[in-house]
């Protein structure tokens, strides 16, 4: 079995599509205006990742702290972590520093995508 996307609702898909096109290295595959739903849905790829990106008018916002129960973080893995660490702080994007996971002995680092989904890149 294989993950086949992971979905997100946003609050404002001009901001989350240039986070996740800008920052992250996503591209738009589709993207379709659901009349029915007042909603947008919007299909995303990199490196066979898929994401799909909703918008619901009046969605309410996921507690993320404290912690709730449901998906903890989406994670994404990288050849140089170190190298995209330092690009996501170029673009002024807020992350934090760079750890070593004591059971595997890779580093990782969290950051947030617009609406507080927490991310993770964590090293190949």
């Amino acid at each position: 079995m294989k993950l086949h996307h992971v979905a997100l609702i946003v609050s404002s898909l001009d901001r989350s599509l240039d986070f996740y096109q800008e920052a992250l290295g996503f591209q738009v595959l589709r993207k379709e205006f659901r009349t029915e739903r007042n909603s947008w849905k919007v299909d995303l790829i990199r490196d066979g990742i898929q994401l799909e990106m909703f918008t619901f008018p009046g969605a309410p916002a996921r507690p993320s702290y404290p912690e709730a129960m449901g998906l903890r973080h989406l994670a994404f893995s990288v050849d140089h972590i170190e190298t995209f660490h330092a690009e996501l702080k170029e673009k002024n994007i807020a992350v934090e520093e760079i750890r070593v996971d004591h059971q595997t002995g890779k580093k990782f680092f969290f950051f947030a995508d617009p609406d507080n989904q927490p991310l993770e890149i964590y090293e190949n």
